[in-house]
Order: C-alpha cells, then sequence, then structure tokens
C-alpha cells in the first residue's frame, strides 16, 4: 500500500457526507433493506481510496451512488466539476451527463457489447467525444489494447463473440483512455490473469500520477496492495427483525 503522503494543497475532487442508501424489496412485501448509513468520505486529487469489506458491505451499492446509478435517500455526494462543487444525489439527467462526460470515469468488470462496433472504435470513443481528432483517438486506442494483450487482428471485429476475459479487457481500456479527473472502479481485475492484472495496476498508477481522484474495489489482495494509497472500511450492516 502507498502511504506516500500527498503534496500540500491537493485539491479534494470528491466529498461525501452523511450518505445513507436503502432498497424497498417490493417482491418481499416493501421490506426495506438498509445498505449504506452515515457515509462520510472525502478523495483528493492522486489518491487511490479503496473500499474494503466482507461481501454484502455496500461497496458496489457505494460506487453506483457515487455515479448516480442509484439516488441515495440523504446525505450529499459532491464532485468538483468545472471548477464548482456539484451534488450528484441531487443533479439533474442533463449534469450527470456533462459530468460523466467530462468529469467522472467508470470501470467495471462488464463490457456492454454494442452489435456491429469494432472493437478499435469503441475503445476510442470517450476521445472521440472529447473531440479528439479520431486519428489520434484511434492510436490511443490500439496502444491501450496493446498493452492489455488483445491482438490487434481482433481490433477490426465487434467484441460480442469475445470471451469474458478479452471483454472485460476492452472495457478496461475504454474507461482508461480519458484522463477523468475522478475514477471510480468496480473490480477491473477480476478473473485477469498475473501479467494483464499488473497491466491494470499499471494503468491506475497513471492515473494517479495525472492526478485523478480514484475510488475502487479490488477483492485480489495483490492489486489492493499495490494500488491503494489506503483503505476506507465498510461493514454490513445490520436488518431489524
Amino acid at each position: 500500500m502507498d502511504n506516500t503522503a500527498l503534496p500540500r494543497n491537493t485539491p479534494t475532487m470528491l466529498r461525501i457526507r452523511d450518505l445513507h442508501k436503502t432498497f424497498t424489496l417490493h417482491h418481499q412485501h416493501g421490506a426495506v433493506l438498509p445498505v449504506l448509513a452515515g457515509i462520510d468520505l472525502e478523495v483528493n486529487a492522486g489518491e487511490c481510496v479503496v473500499l474494503h469489506g466482507a461481501s454484502g458491505a455496500g461497496k458496489s451499492t457505494l460506487l453506483r451512488s457515487i455515479y448516480a446509478n442509484y439516488r441515495a435517500q440523504r446525505g450529499s455526494i459532491e464532485v468538483r466539476h468545472a471548477g464548482l462543487w456539484l451534488d450528484m444525489a441531487t443533479a439533474n439527467a442533463r449534469q450527470l451527463l456533462e459530468v460523466r462526460r467530462i468529469t467522472m470515469g467508470y470501470v467495471s468488470q462488464f463490457l456492454r457489447v454494442i452489435p456491429r462496433i469494432s472493437t478499435l472504435d469503441i475503445v476510442a470513443e470517450p476521445l472521440l467525444a472529447a473531440g479528439v481528432p479520431a486519428a489520434d483517438a484511434k492510436s490511443r486506442a490500439g496502444q491501450l489494447l496493446s498493452r492489455l494483450n488483445i491482438p490487434e487482428k481482433l481490433w477490426l471485429l465487434p467484441p460480442a463473440t469475445f470471451s469474458g476475459g478479452e471483454q472485460q479487457r476492452v472495457n478496461i481500456a475504454r474507461g482508461f483512455i480519458r484522463r477523468f479527473p475522478v475514477l471510480l472502479l468496480d473490480e477491473p481485475t477480476a478473473a485477469l490473469d498475473a501479467a494483464n492484472r499488473a497491466t491494470v495496476a499499471e494503468l491506475i498508477e497513471e492515473a494517479r500520477a495525472s492526478g485523478a481522484a480514484i475510488v475502487g474495489i479490488f477483492h485480489d489482495e495483490e492489486v489492493r496492495q499495490l494500488v491503494a494509497s489506503r483503505l476506507y472500511a465498510m461493514q454490513a450492516l445490520k436488518v431489524a427483525a
């Protein structure tokens, strides 16, 4: 684990205050399942904060709440966006799309397969959306695919027929192609072999060095030790009888 002190005046990029999230189980007569309660967390530029806890502790729920896939019942999730603080818990749809395009990236272990779109275009798309010339975007996409051991003969094929591990690496390449100020990582190294896990760890360190504030989940202890600047411990909430 990297305990190197951050430079003075390192900006806070993400701050969470008193976050609560519950799920209503409609198929169980409306039972309410508490998942997050009183979450407080700040993440600075250049940090990789790893969410740590047993299964069921709410780690993935917290990441999805930060990205606003889930809406919290209470609390704030503020991200530094375009020089101002924006609360993801109350932001409207237009604001969320803008944050996801410019400020906050999300990398999971799963690729949403897009039929008939080539692997190279899928990986390059975030740069193309940012106005990067197509030749430059595709060159960068090819570099990342090579680092993640996706053979060039596959680049012009859609990844729908790829193996699960290959699709995962395509997703990682897409997630890291832009330098997002805030980056969320949900088990990006799950099911990868040692060589590709090491490459992902390198990509995370490069993102940190560029100033990204990273929040991640890593069940692989070796990867966690390599990338974490600190751990944020989480525990499953008790459900009232």
